[in-house]
């Protein structure tokens, strides 16, 4: 099979397009032809070697942690799934790949009019989202802010936070996503400094909680706002929110929660925006544009 694979860890340009041995399903789990895979700030840091468990890994590695296609092969003890089903799932890495064997507790059904780049590119940012929403507790009648609000996570977060009952949702965003922001029902703000002072003008009755995915300074600012630190969390920057308090964020994906976000996206209840889509072999320029950051929406490859 033909993979996007690093044999050393580095820039973008380290992603290559190898020639590799198709996998082969074993018991509990699917093999799937991939359609479509997302591309997450995680699968950048990977193709770094940033995180120490990765740097532990044999080489090469395949990036890709989130992924769209169909069964074509099934492993014995599998129950709910059969050769020729469309689907989508997770899995940390191997995603940029003709093909991917995962258990069948990573999958849920693609619905027919699910276009397979949506469905590539769902699994991550929306499991994210799902999972800091509930660790900051979003409910009925909260002001949140959510940073980086116009890419693909701050999207899903923007929209969950409105469905579980959030009053108000301010979103971090640069000027050009700003009119994005407002058709999601958000209020945009600009980032930079003072913004503090802009969002206490949105909120004079105070923002309840915060979800950062822009990095250290908004954190900073997040920790300025919100009056209790449980309520705060961030998909960035771990090393700020050990030096300020901030708690680390835990929770796991599931099919569970994927079929959730599925069911809100068949139901109309939650929209993702395509940011731009590249064939496999041009993931480099993926990766290049996911890391200029405050890119408006998802980036998703094609095979």
């Amino acid at each position: 099979m033909k993979a996007m694979a690093v044999s050393t860890f580095g820039p973008s340009e380290v992603l290559t397009l190898m020639e590799m041995e198709n996998p082969s399903a074993g018991p509990g789990t699917v093999r799937v032809r991939v359609k479509a895979a997302g591309v997450m700030p995680f699968d950048c840091r990977v193709r770094e070697g940033t995180i120490s468990y990765v740097r532990n890994k044999p080489l090469p590695i395949i990036p890709g942690n989130e992924f769209a296609g169909v069964i074509d092969q099934v492993g014995e003890g599998v129950e709910g799934f059969e050769a020729g089903m469309e689907v989508l799932g997770f899995s940390l890495f191997n995603s940029y790949a003709e093909y991917i064997v995962v258990s069948a507790d990573q999958i849920v059904t693609k619905p027919p009019y699910m276009p397979w780049d949506i469905a590539g590119g769902l699994s991550g940012n929306g499991q994210g989202a799902h999972m800091a929403l509930k660790a900051i507790c979003i409910g009925h009648g909260d002001t949140v802010i959510i940073h980086g609000a116009a890419g693909g996570f701050g999207t899903w977060a923007c929209q969950l936070a409105k469905r579980w009952g959030a009053k108000v949702v301010i979103g971090t965003a640069s000027e050009a996503n700003h009119d994005y922001l407002r058709s999601l029902g958000v209020i945009p703000v600009h980032y930079g400094e003072g913004l503090v002072e802009r969002v206490r003008a949105i909120a004079p009755q105070g923002v309840d909680a915060a979800l950062d995915a822009a990095g250290a300074e908004a954190l900073r600012a997040s920790v300025e706002l919100v009056p209790d630190k449980k309520r705060i969390r961030t998909m960035v920057a771990s090393e700020t929110a050990d030096e300020l308090g901030v708690p680390a964020l835990e929770g796991m994906r599931s099919a569970a929660r994927l079929q959730e976000l599925t069911d809100l996206y068949e139901e109309g209840a939650v929209r993702i925006h395509l940011r731009q889509t590249y064939p496999l072999a041009l993931a480099q320029e993926a990766h290049r544009l996911v890391e200029t950051g405050h890119g408006r929406g998802k980036v998703v490859l094609t095979l």
